[in-house]
């Protein structure tokens, strides 16, 4: 009896080597659990206030939130920031505008985004390149989240999260960018003050005393 002689080629091999999934899309954790806290404190379209903001409705997310005050068209500066902003940037960025994480050509179409999210309002996604890395796909993903304050008019609250692993120190670049536009409710008009009939004025009377 002829033994069956089998032929142990190099594409027999590959068909027994587990495939893994090039393509598997990067999660950037932290940016849906930030929507949906800062759509929980909305009183119904308005935007929420600085003040409703409560750290603790955002644990687990802290190091990579910041929050930013316009300061001019399309200009945010960093008020508070997480550690892992800090460690990204290897400084400490607060007081400095959120284009310092970014390359300058793509500053112009943040300073874009950053205009439409304060004066429409609206909500922004930008997918992240690295300029260390060109077309290496995208390594993190901001979300841009207006929000009220009564006395500096307009914040945002931004979180950046990094796809696994976190990219070594670079500058940003913008590779994609979503803007959703807010409706919001009218203001109230204020209210008319009540009609009050003007006052008649009676006529001056004088004691008059007739003599005998």
């Amino acid at each position: 009896m002829q033994g069956v002689e089998t032929k142990m080629t190099l594409g027999f091999l590959d068909r027994l080597r587990p495939r893994r999934d090039l393509a598997r899309p990067a999660v950037f954790r932290g940016l849906s659990q930030a929507r949906a806290y800062w759509e929980g404190l909305r009183q119904g379209s308005a935007l929420p206030s600085r003040r409703a903001v409560d750290p603790r409705g955002l644990v687990g997310v802290l190091d990579r939130v910041f929050l930013a005050d316009r300061i001019g068209r399309g200009l945010a500066q960093i008020r508070i920031a997480g550690s892992a902003l800090e460690d990204f940037a290897a400084a400490d960025v607060r007081g400095l505008p959120v284009s310092c994480l970014f390359a300058a050509e793509s500053r112009g179409q943040l300073a874009e985004t950053l205009e439409k999210v304060f004066t429409d309002p609206a909500v922004a996604e930008i997918d992240l390149g690295s300029d260390r890395a060109p077309g290496s796909g995208v390594v993190a993903r901001l979300l841009l989240l207006p929000l009220a304050d009564d006395a500096a008019g307009r914040l945002v609250l931004g979180v950046l999260g990094f796809a696994d692993p976190v990219p070594a120190r670079c500058k940003l670049q913008i590779t994609s960018r979503r803007e959703e536009q807010l409706v919001l409710d009218p203001a109230p008009a204020p209210r008319a003050m009540p009609q009050v009939a003007p006052i008649r004025r009676m006529g001056h009377l004088s004691l008059v005393h007739s003599a005998d």
